[in-house]
C-alpha cells in the first residue's frame, strides 16, 4: 500500500523488452534507503517489485497485464517517473490509501493557470469516470490528488506549487497518457450492490436505501 505522496523523481536508465513483458531499470537515490529485494515501489502509480537493487538504481519486471493497463509501456530511456516506497505504518498518512493497482489511463487535454495553481483536465473512459466523484481522492501517476470537477467525459485536478516541484505531472504535454487509480471504496460498493441485482432489479430508489440501512 502507498499514500500517493511522491518521495522522488526517478529516471529510466534501461528497458529490456520481451514479447509481452519488459524489465525496467530506474535510477534513484532516496527511495533506495531501507529497501530490500522483493519490496514494493510505486512507479508512476504502479506497484512494482524490486528484483535487483544497486547503489543508484533498482530493477523491476513489468508483466503484460501491467503494460496493458498503464503507461509504463510508453516509457523510454531518460523518461522521468514518480517514485514512492510502500507505506510505513508509523508515519503520517498524508495522502490517501493507494494500492498501486492501476484501473486504467487517461489523456491530458489542457493545462490552465489560476493564480498559484494549475488546473489539469484529463479525459478518460466512462468505465473509470463512474468511480470518480467531486472532492473525492484519486491517484494520477501515483500522485494523491483531490478531484475538483467531473463531468461525463473528463475530470479536473488543481495542482499547487509543491506538487508541481515534487512530481512529473506538469512536465507532461497535452495528449500525454497518465495512470489512474480510483478510490477503491466505490468499487467495493458497486460489487456489493451487484450481488443483489436480481432482487433490486437495478432500481436504486428510496425504499431500497431504507431497507438496506443507508437512510
Amino acid at each position: 500500500m502507498f499514500t500517493g505522496i511522491i518521495e522522488e523523481i526517478g529516471i529510466v536508465k534501461e528497458i529490456k523488452k520481451s514479447v509481452k513483458s519488459s524489465k525496467i531499470k530506474i535510477e534513484a537515490d532516496k527511495i533506495l534507503e531501507n529497501i530490500n529485494l522483493g519490496d514494493s515501489i510505486s512507479t508512476n502509480g504502479v506497484c512494482l517489485t524490486a528484483s535487483s537493487i544497486a547503489e543508484n538504481h533498482f530493477e523491476a519486471d513489468v508483466m503484460a497485464e501491467t503494460l496493458r493497463r498503464s503507461n509504463l509501456g510508453k516509457l523510454k530511456t531518460g523518461s522521468k517517473v514518480n517514485l514512492e516506497r510502500a507505506l510505513c505504518i508509523e508515519k503520517r498518512l498524508g495522502g490517501h490509501i493507494v494500492s498501486g493497482h492501476i484501473d486504467g489511463t487517461g489523456e491530458i487535454i489542457s493545462f490552465i493557470k489560476e493564480d498559484n495553481a494549475i488546473w489539469v483536465s484529463i479525459k478518460t473512459s466512462k468505465e473509470l469516470l463512474k468511480y470518480i466523484v467531486e472532492k473525492g481522492s484519486i491517484a494520477i501517476d501515483g500522485i494523491s490528488l483531490t478531484v475538483a470537477y467531473v463531468d461525463d467525459y473528463t475530470f479536473k485536478v488543481s495542482i499547487i506549487p509543491h506538487t508541481k516541484n515534487e512530481t512529473t505531472l506538469l512536465n507532461k504535454n497535452i495528449k500525454d497518457t497518465v495512470n489512474i487509480e480510483c478510490d477503491m471504496i466505490g468499487k467495493y460498493v458497486e460489487k456489493l450492490l451487484g450481488l443483489n441485482k436480481k432482487s433490486i432489479k437495478n432500481n436504486l430508489n428510496e425504499d431500497f436505501l431504507k431497507n438496506n440501512g443507508f437512510i
